[in-house]
């Protein structure tokens, strides 16, 4: 049995809207993961530049594209593209992000936990204009661990692109079916 069939199915959210700048840098890294097993979500929010073109340009059959009836916040923007989603795991990519190749291989070992319903680490903040990047650092370097729900929903802690959630955090919390 190879690992994509052996594997459990994580849907990684894309929202973008005008996001062609860095647009190819964040879908190369996707296509770059060890892990194998993944469908992207790309919700298209009404993008008037080549997003959409980008995208279609990589022949991918794993590349989901939806446009979505309006514009929408993006918060709501995500809950959409959630919904479109087929994966027991939720991992979010902004266009202008990316991640190392074994980004979600690494933290899906967490997962064989079944307490574990969320795992995210830390990422690098790069700031083009200075050509210089630094580590996200949240209050004195300390990302919190173990049950950190109350946390996230008060306070702007980890960086999204790095974080994968069992899909059923979503069902069972958040209504969003």
């Amino acid at each position: 049995m190879d690992q994509v069939s052996s594997s459990p199915l994580v849907s990684i959210i894309v929202n973008c809207y005008n996001g062609e700048k860095f647009l190819s840098h964040a879908l190369n890294s996707v296509l770059k993961q060890t892990y194998k097993n993944w469908e992207l979500i790309f919700w298209d929010n009404k993008s008037i530049d080549k997003s959409k073109e980008i995208l279609k340009s990589y022949k991918e059959k794993r590349f989901k594209y939806f446009l979505a009836t309006t514009h929408t916040k993006l918060y709501e923007a995500r809950n959409l593209a959630i919904k479109e989603s087929k994966g027991e795991f939720i991992a979010f990519l902004d266009v202008d992000d990316w991640w190392t190749e074994d980004k979600l291989e690494k933290q899906l070992t967490y997962f064989k936990n079944s307490n574990v319903g969320l795992v995210y680490g830390n990422c690098w903040i790069v700031d083009e204009r200075k050509n210089k990047k630094k580590i996200y650092k949240y209050k004195k370097n300390k990302l919190p661990t173990g049950n950190i729900f109350n946390k996230l929903l008060n306070e702007y802690v980890i960086s999204l692109p790095t974080i994968v959630v069992r899909k059923k955090i979503f069902e069972n919390n958040f209504n969003l079916f």
